[in-house]
């Protein structure tokens, strides 16, 4: 079992959450999303996006995240795909088990087209910017990238749990 808590990370449509729930079962913790915990407190994300405009709306995703990782004790944790964009989240996930779900736009963009907070105009081509600008930080915080552009959810979790040592 994990004994302090694992947090994925990466892009838009990499299925943290679906990975997230599954890993969380596999190792019997708690599960916990940084995107629904935000909606259950302020609203619907895509409505806080438009309404607060993207410094506030970060603002209030990195209170959000700093909150949950401050819940002590074992838990698999997803952030929203622009989490690691605060400085100060960066810092807190230092002392988490950090694992970057890496894919590319052809496997995300069936899942995205219909449409995410941040997509407007060319889905496409927002989300490849995207990628391309928080690349480097999911790379910084992770201690391990999992490619998930194939497999179930499942299967990605299993192979989480077998490249981090001492989980099983």
């Amino acid at each position: 079992m994990a004994e302090r808590t694992i947090v994925l990370v990466g892009p838009t449509g990499a299925g943290k959450s679906a990975v997230g729930a599954a890993l969380a079962r596999l190792l019997g913790v708690p599960f916990r999303d940084s995107d629904h915990a935000l909606a259950a407190e302020l609203g619907p994300i895509p409505e806080l996006y438009r309404s607060l405009g993207e410094e506030a709306f970060r603002r209030a995703e990195a209170s959000a995240v700093a909150s949950l990782l401050a819940d002590r004790g074992p838990a698999v944790l997803s952030l929203g795909g622009g989490a690691v964009l605060d400085g100060g989240t960066r810092r807190l996930l230092g002392a988490a088990t950090v694992v970057w779900l890496d894919t590319d736009l052809a496997t995300v963009l069936p899942r995205i087209e219909g449409g995410r907070p941040l997509f407007g105009g060319d889905v496409a081509e927002a989300w490849q910017r995207n990628y391309d600008r928080r690349r480097p930080l999911y790379q910084e915080v992770a201690g391990l990238r999992i490619d998930a552009r194939r497999g179930t959810p499942e299967a990605l979790a299993a192979e989480i749990a077998e490249g981090l040592p001492g989980l099983r």
